[in-house]
């Protein structure tokens, strides 16, 4: 197990999370999926604190789509533990890319880091995302 401290990022916004004991494996560690399961919150959490509701903009045919996620596991987290999942947002043509962290609460360490690429989908079709643009116009 690799263990490095990092300094915590700038970032546009953080949530806390404790992890449950039934998103561990046999080794007692969390199991690599859970991790796309807490940046996935840390997403919706933040798009919540901005206003969005995705049940709303569903309705009105505007759908966010993961396209693509990629995570580097740096050190496991273990049941009970309480973590910091952060983000940051950019754009690159029709792409929303977020950049996503995870830290252990206790000793600041880097435990996984991602970076997920998201497009605007309306009415199934893909489109530039300026619903998103302006939701998040203070950020981008």
């Amino acid at each position: 197990m690799y263990f490095c401290s990092v300094i915590m990022e700038n970032k546009i916004f953080e949530i806390e999370i404790k992890v449950r004991d039934y998103e561990c494996d046999s080794q007692g560690i969390v199991n690599n999926a859970n991790y796309l399961h807490y940046m996935e919150n840390t997403r919706h959490e933040f798009l919540c604190s901005l206003g969005h509701s995705f049940a709303e903009s569903h309705k009105k045919g505007v759908d966010p789509v993961v396209t693509r996620a990629d995570l580097q596991y740096k050190s496991s987290l273990t049941g009970g533990e309480i973590f910091i999942s952060t983000l940051t947002v950019e754009r690159t043509g029709v792409k929303i890319i977020f950049h996503q962290n995870i830290y252990r609460k206790s000793d600041r360490v880097l435990c996984c880091k991602g970076k997920i690429e998201a497009v605007v989908l309306i009415n199934r079709k893909l489109s530039r995302g300026d619903y998103y643009d302006e939701l998040m116009k203070d950020y981008l």
